[in-house]
């Protein structure tokens, strides 16, 4: 997968340098792992492991969820 991140914006660029050390940083077979990146014309590119299903971001806003069921995904 390839996380598409613009540099224009200035205070952008250091969230992706920040974004790049912590994958980079923290290997676990329980997160989504970074490959490599690449700057593209003003745009930086995260190559990063395939998530079938899309992120938690996207599971957390098209499905209601319980307190405990959160607390659950929260968890792991």
């Amino acid at each position: 997968a390839i996380k598409k991140m613009s540099l224009l914006q200035e205070s952008s660029s250091e969230l992706c340098v920040k974004e790049i050390q912590v994958m980079r940083d923290n290997k676990n077979s329980n997160l989504v792992n970074y490959i490599d990146s690449y700057l593209v014309h003003e745009e930086l590119w995260l190559v990063m492991e395939y998530m079938d299903g899309g992120s938690l971001h996207d599971v957390i806003r098209e499905t209601r969820m319980a307190e405990g069921e959160i607390a659950v995904v929260s968890r792991e």
